[in-house]
Order: C-alpha cells, then sequence, then structure tokens
C-alpha cells in the first residue's frame, strides 16, 4: 500500500477503527474513546458518547480524572538542559574512515520549549 493515497493508507491491517486509528493527533480530552472490554476487549468498537453506557461510564471515570489533576505536582523535567557535547561526535566506525569529528566542549544550558 506504500505510496497510495494517505488517506487510504492503513499502518494497522485489520484495525481501522474511526476516530480513533487515523494519521493526524486528535485531542480526545473533552470527549474520551471509551471502550467496553467486557465486550469489545479487541477495542474496536468505541461507545457512543449519545450513549446511556457512555454516559454512565463518564459519571464515574470524569470525578477520578478531575481528582488527579487537582492532585498533580508539577515536576522539573529531567531532560530540561540542552548540551552538544552529549551529541554522538564519534559514531562507530568513522576512525576507519578518518571521519571523527571533535567534540565540543560541554555548555549545558536550559532548552528552548517551554514546559
Amino acid at each position: 500500500e506504500f505510496g497510495k493515497d494517505p488517506l487510504y493508507f492503513s499502518f494497522c491491517q485489520g484495525q481501522l477503527v474511526p476516530n480513533v486509528t487515523v494519521h493526524d493527533q486528535v485531542n480526545h480530552t473533552d470527549a474520551p474513546v471509551v471502550f467496553n472490554i467486557n465486550i469489545d476487549p479487541g477495542e474496536k468498537y468505541p461507545l457512543s458518547q449519545k450513549s446511556g453506557e457512555y454516559k454512565n461510564a463518564m459519571k464515574i471515570i470524569a470525578p477520578i480524572v478531575d481528582e488527579h489533576k487537582r492532585t498533580l505536582i508539577k515536576g522539573e523535567p529531567s531532560l530540561n538542559y540542552c548540551d552538544n557535547a552529549v551529541m554522538n561526535w564519534a559514531p562507530k566506525g568513522c576512525e576507519d574512515l578518518n571521519y571523527c569529528l571533535p567534540q565540543p566542549e560541554s555548555k549545558p544550558k536550559l532548552c528552548p520549549w517551554s514546559h
């Protein structure tokens, strides 16, 4: 299927779940995708957001998620520093090709992305 129209390309053969297995990132925060794994252990059929089963599940899940968010303690990212010296400047075999780059001096600095 490689090279076909990307709308028809399937990364998971036989596992197409509408609005779940998609090529674009989809934010399901406001309306989570819920499955009944007792009757659908393969998670192929999401519950309709209009169904009573979905609404009952969300009555249980939503307070748990809210409590989790309320009690989160913001942590310090462990990969918060950028340093060119940690890059692989001498990959295996570079000596044989006489093409190893010198490792720069270590100068760790805060990475430019926000958390």
